[in-house]
């Protein structure tokens, strides 16, 4: 029989403990043990004992006879974020999701009424919508706009109180309908947009979080529509979502409760 290599059986635990982590997600926080067992793929007993054990050590808290992510693990992720900068941790995120997606993929922020690109990874096609980091434009137009708006009621009042500038002929300036607009990207988690401020550019985007559950950042996909299409939109919905789910976990960010 083969000995064991000394060191080997902590790095197994510590990769079970990571996959049972690794299991919670925005859209899933609260898990039962055989949904854990479903998605790690581990032994129906291995996710026992060792849920147990982290329940014990605070990693995980029971809720009822399911559990979720243990709220002593904040203050770890608070003290990482707080050495994290969004603007170093968004570079490979941003780049992944270019390579994967094609597309100009970028990070915008709200800054004095207006939505501000704070980071950018440009496509590598020649036909290409024009984005580069320091770009501004209306809080009310477009998928990064409303994404921004969507999370941070205190913000959309404010703007939409305001005069609502007409960039293209489907510029949204109604502040009702655009309210009905912010509430269906709330629902949905992202938002798609098309022409509302360059007649020939589509994107969409989705929120990004921080520790305290308020919007920091909209992260998008953007490109010619001739390429964006509708249905091609559609197609990056789901990457798109998982990486600004996943920049918001690196950042020990959380979504609103």
């Amino acid at each position: 029989m083969t000995s064991e290599q000394p060191g080997s059986r902590p790095l197994l635990v510590l990769g079970k403990i990571t996959a049972i982590l690794d299991a919670f997600t925005l859209d899933r926080p609260v898990q039962s043990l055989g949904e854990i067992h479903q998605a790690t793929g581990l032994p129906a007993s291995t996710v026992q004992r060792l849920v147990s054990n982290m329940v014990a050590a605070g990693m995980l808290d029971r809720v009822g006879d399911r559990v979720r992510i243990g709220v002593r693990m904040a203050y770890w992720a608070g003290a990482a974020a707080r050495g994290a900068d969004l603007l170093e941790l968004a570079g490979p995120v941003l780049r992944e999701l270019r390579d994967a997606s094609g597309e100009t993929t970028a990070l915008f922020r709200a800054e004095a009424g207006l939505r501000v690109c704070v980071a950018v990874a440009e496509t590598r096609h020649a036909l290409r919508r024009e984005m580069h980091v320091g770009k501004i434009a209306p809080l009310h137009t477009g998928s990064a706009g409303r994404v921004l708006l969507a999370w941070d009621p205190q913000l959309a009042d404010s703007v939409l109180a305001g005069p609502l500038e007409t960039l293209t002929d489907h510029t949204v300036t109604d502040p009702a309908v655009l309210r009905t607009l912010l509430a269906q990207t709330r629902r949905d988690g992202f938002a798609i947009t098309a022409a509302e401020r360059d007649d020939g550019a589509s994107g969409l985007s989705a929120p990004v979080f921080d520790h305290s559950g308020a919007v920091t950042a909209a992260l998008t996909i953007s490109g010619p529509r001739i390429r964006l299409t509708p249905q091609r939109c559609a197609e990056q919905v789901e990457p798109l979502v998982g990486a600004a789910e996943q920049l918001t976990r690196t950042l020990g960010g959380r979504p609103p409760g």
